[in-house]
């Protein structure tokens, strides 16, 4: 009986399990979580629990979708699914490690964003040139910095300045500083936190230089600030 009436009937009882399905998923989750308040409290926690809903949303709406499973199908999904899980799982059971090999990689492939070790150190690796290129939150901006023992100052380019907040045409440039280009002129300014990595400095002393710059400068007087600093085997390691 292929009418329409036997058609509209199977789109009815479809639509009804799927609304059992919800429904049932809901109150299953809301249940646990009133019977057990504890159990997802921290982050983690809440992310496997999301992950097991969709999962079992998933595996219940395929099982909907084809109501004639045969075995082979049956197979061939848990074949597909039980790396997925058993990948998942790992993932969350050695996120910590995991994090840390990726913090490494990418401290290679990017070599200005650092490797955070440890609750108090971070380091960089030089670039090709040998020199050293650090990316800090500069009030809350991302500024690339080259390290530079020989200067004395914070040093941000003119661009670097406006994308902090400083208009360069609004600043006095009432100070001087010798460069390897000769003398410019430069203008004081104040930087409220500087964050490289888990160190965080506050209210730092700075210049806008008026000519144009390839990039800013970072300092000794940020250098002095933290509790040591030291160049080893082609790395810069800063220790607050």
């Amino acid at each position: 009986m292929g009418g329409p009436w036997g058609t509209g009937s199977r789109r009815k009882s479809r639509w009804v399990w799927w609304l059992v399905l919800v429904l049932g998923t809901g109150a299953l989750v809301g249940f646990l979580v009133w019977r057990f308040p504890d159990a997802i409290y921290a982050q983690q926690d809440r992310v496997r629990l999301v992950y097991l809903v969709a999962l079992l949303v998933l595996v219940s709406s395929s099982i909907l979708a084809g109501r004639r499973l045969r075995l082979r199908g049956v197979a061939k999904a848990a074949a597909l699914w039980v790396p997925i899980v058993a990948v998942v799982a790992l993932g969350t059971a050695y996120r910590v490690e995991l994090g840390a090999i990726g913090a490494r990689v990418a401290s290679e492939l990017l070599p200005y964003r650092g490797a955070v070790l440890g609750a108090d150190e971070v380091r960089f690796p030089a670039g090709a040139d040998g020199h050293f290129r650090v990316e800090a939150l500069v009030d809350g901006t991302r500024v690339r910095f080259l390290v530079d023992t020989g200067a004395s100052d914070i040093v941000l380019s003119p661009a670097d300045a406006r994308r902090i907040g400083f208009d360069p045409d609004q600043l006095r440039f009432t100070g001087f500083a010798e460069t390897a280009n000769g003398t410019v002129r430069t203008a004081p300014v104040r930087l409220g936190v500087i964050e490289i990595g888990p160190i965080r400095l506050h209210d730092l002393p700075a210049s806008v230089n008026q000519a144009a710059m390839r990039g800013s400068l970072l300092g000794m007087r940020f250098l002095e600030r933290l509790r040591s600093f030291e160049v080893r085997d082609g790395t810069l390691i800063l220790r607050r």
